[in-house]
């Protein structure tokens, strides 16, 4: 099974009331690859998204945090704040030392395979894609594959279990 690291943005989708298209389709795109994808996948968040949800002017926290009871806890060690430290200088992240960044980093260092997030401007971007793989490889690490849950669809388990039913 491939990690994932569970991005905000993603849980925010699930969680979202927001009636507009966009934030129509993301909602159905991430509960759908919740219901059916996340067998599928080791699954991972770190303190700063539960420092996100957590925060009090967070709308729907207590909901968005359920979400995320079971998922397992990355650990935000000095070597990823170190890492989110220069994907910052470098220009990869925006500042300050939050956030994308810490997102990045814990999902790098620790050697997951996928970020899934809807955050298109700052990690689902293919033109930062480049610059986040020469700056990690450098430093001596392997970037994760940044998606969004429509593009993180294991086919072959969902084949597998229509064939089932």
């Amino acid at each position: 099974m491939a990690s994932v690291y569970l991005e905000t943005s993603f849980i925010s989708a699930c969680v979202s009331t927001r009636t507009d298209a966009a934030s129509t389709y993301r909602r159905q795109v991430s509960i759908e690859w919740w219901e059916i994808q996340r067998h599928n996948h080791d699954l991972f968040i770190s303190a700063e998204v539960y420092d996100e949800l957590s925060d009090p002017e967070y709308p729907r926290s207590a909901e968005a945090l359920r979400w995320i009871d079971d998922v397992p806890l990355i650990e935000l060690t000095d070597e990823v704040l170190g890492l989110a430290r220069l994907l910052v200088r470098e220009r990869v992240m925006p500042s300050p030392v939050a956030g994308d960044a810490v997102h990045v980093s814990a999902a790098t260092v620790h050697a997951l395979a996928y970020i899934l997030s809807w955050n298109v401007r700052h990690l689902a971007n293919a033109r930062k894609m480049r610059h986040l793989q020469i700056i990690c490889r450098r430093a001596g690490y392997t970037p994760p594959q940044i998606v969004t849950p429509d593009l993180l669809w294991d086919v072959y388990n969902d084949d597998n279990e229509r064939d089932a039913e």
